[in-house]
């Protein structure tokens, strides 16, 4: 006598069982870590940003001397400033040794981690953007430290208003009538998780003076500044944490270079 054929419903109960314990721990794991991923970012990208933005950002919202991330929250502090046209600017970073960065695209974001996790060079990695008179900075560059990606120089420029900007053509008698670039130049030494909202990111050296003094002394040394200026007590926020909330100390003074005219140094 035939056995009667098991229900569908029967087989798949029975293929279950042979499985065992060990499958059902795995579902039940792959489902977990997909939960708790979907938590992460809720969290960290959406939630987190937006109630920092309540809580704090508008303390900040009114300071000249701070770039801003995209939601408001404050940057890195304003700390140096060039003269000269636009094409001028560029030549004299680039004979300084810095390198523009790559625009932000997915591309270049996954060039960059692959970048970080086979611990090869990116010389032209992006960054990420802060803001200024509502706008991303106009201009990107950074100078590589040996081979380690997690490690470099940067600066962010904005072509200033007409009116100079919060009166900084004040303090550049002998511009030319050329256009003023203001701008936060620090040095990446790590990366890590934003503290506020456990975003992947670079983290600054708190030093950001001594950056200011790097680019200044590249520009000069490359013979690249027909003079440099100091804006003494420009930025009253002395100490504080970035939008990334790395803690910065400066002497709040702006460094200020004119660059020479077409990049050719007078004799």
């Amino acid at each position: 006598m035939n056995p009667l054929p098991l229900p569908q419903a029967s087989k798949r109960r029975r293929m279950r069982k042979k499985r065992g314990p060990k499958a059902a721990a795995v579902r039940r794991g792959t489902r977990s870590v997909f939960m708790l991923l979907a938590c992460y970012v809720l969290t960290s990208y959406i939630v987190l940003p937006f109630a920092w933005r309540v809580v704090e950002g508008k303390a900040f919202a009114d300071a000249p001397t701070l770039t801003e991330n995209r939601i408001g929250i404050p940057g890195d502090p304003l700390n140096v400033a060039l003269i000269g046209e636009r094409e001028e600017v560029i030549r004299a970073l680039l004979l300084a040794g810095w390198q523009p960065a790559d625009p932000l695209t997915l591309k270049t974001v996954l060039s960059t981690a692959a970048s970080i996790l086979l611990n090869r060079p990116y010389p032209t990695a992006p960054v990420s953007n802060l803001y200024l008179w509502d706008r991303k900075q106009d201009l990107a560059f950074q100078k590589m430290t040996g081979k380690r990606p997690t490690q470099r120089h940067h600066v962010r420029l904005w072509l200033a208003p007409p009116d100079g900007g919060d009166g900084l053509l004040a303090v550049t008698p002998r511009n030319g009538g050329r256009p003023l670039w203001i701008g936060a130049a620090t040095f990446d030494r790590t990366v890590g998780f934003n503290r506020f909202t456990g975003q992947l990111t670079h983290h600054i050296d708190p030093a950001i003076d001594a950056e200011r003094d790097t680019l200044m002394g590249d520009l000069r040394a490359a013979k690249q500044l027909v003079e440099l200026l100091r804006v003494h007590d420009m930025n009253t926020n002395t100490e504080g944490r970035n939008a990334q909330g790395d803690r910065y100390v400066t002497d709040g003074d702006l460094a200020l270079g004119i660059i020479h005219s077409a990049n050719t140094p007078q004799e």
